[in-house]
């Protein structure tokens, strides 16, 4: 089969595509023909060794995908092959073909496209985690995204209309923040000029956000939590500026704000009940069409260093996909 394999740390140019062996199912396994996986900002840093853990040298990246179940392992219930499914995994999803724990795979909706499934669990699995089970996001509150018109953000932007919040998009350009108003967003804000926290005050009529959705990072994040409304909550999801800020305890003291920390990867561990109930609740509506998740642009498999090269640049809109299938 072919899989992209990354052999050094050093540059996305220099990733490859290769043939490799096909995975041998192995006990309590499931093996997957991959039709679509996502890259998006964590598989750049992985791939450039920039991550805060490095995967063993070589490596396949990619960790969300979408297939049909290709071969199950004696013993293993829930999925028969030609069962549709979306997974994700550390690493291993830019490949044709994936074997992975059943507890990595859910049966994917019908009528979900591989492009769709492939771009939707990590994104609107945090979204929602973040917003309702740690934000506590309420009907007719302000959400502020940070960085609104990536992968990340515009998952913010949905969940956050579903849940009933007034959201603004904060993007750098004016095409970003057309792109997240045209999915729902109530308005946009030019983090980059000079001023922009008066606007924002603006345009809450001096109330400030009650909750800030912050992929980003950086000054930006410091700024934004100088905006906060009183009782506020800032959830930290990343830090795509590539810089980690460092807040003075006493802006939370004066402005009665919470700073919260969201890590995908430690809610099925932590909180194995609210992640379920999550999942149930983001399925629901992808069942019923009431969220629809957004694909950026779609990649040929052999296009793979063109995905990486619009994420880790921050030009895209919408989370990259190769389409393997």
């Amino acid at each position: 089969m072919k899989a992209v394999l990354v052999g050094n740390f050093d540059c996305i140019e220099n990733i490859a595509i290769k043939d490799v062996a096909k995975p041998e199912l192995s006990v309590g396994t499931v093996r997957v023909r991959i039709q679509a996986a996502a890259v998006g900002f964590v598989d750049g840093l992985k791939v450039q060794g920039l991550y805060q853990t490095k995967d063993p040298l070589p490596f396949t990246p990619g960790s969300e995908f979408a297939g049909v179940v290709d071969e199950v392992a004696a013993g293993v219930n829930g999925f028969v092959p030609g069962t549709p499914v979306i997974g994700m995994v550390t690493n291993g999803a830019l490949a044709e073909y994936i074997c992975v724990p059943p507890g990595d795979l859910f049966v994917r909706p019908t009528g979900i496209e591989p492009e769709v499934g492939a771009s939707f669990f990590a994104n609107y699995h945090t979204a929602l985690y973040a917003l309702s089970a740690r934000g506590k996001l309420q009907s007719g509150e302000t959400l502020l995204i940070l960085g609104a018109a990536g992968g990340v953000g515009i998952a913010a932007v949905q969940i956050g209309k579903l849940l009933g919040a007034r959201v603004i998009a904060a993007a750098s350009t004016e095409e970003k923040r057309q792109f997240a108003i045209g999915y729902g967003a109530d308005a946009g804000l030019d983090y980059t000029r000079d001023g922009w926290r008066e606007e924002l005050k603006e345009l809450t009529d001096g109330h400030g956000a009650d909750v800030i959705y912050d992929p980003v990072g950086g000054d930006l994040s410091l700024q934004a939590f100088r905006s906060i409304a009183w009782n506020g909550r800032h959830l930290v999801i990343g830090f795509a500026s590539g810089t980690i800020p460092a807040l003075r305890f006493n802006l939370p003291l004066l402005k009665g704000g919470a700073l919260l920390g969201v890590d995908l990867a430690q809610i099925g561990r932590r909180e194995p009940d609210v992640r379920e109930r999550v999942i149930a609740q983001l399925f629901t509506w992808l069942s019923e069409k009431t969220l629809v998740p957004v694909v950026g642009k779609v990649f040929a498999f052999e296009e793979v260093h063109e995905a990486f090269e619009a994420m880790t640049t921050r030009s895209a809109l919408g989370k990259m996909v190769v389409r393997i299938g």
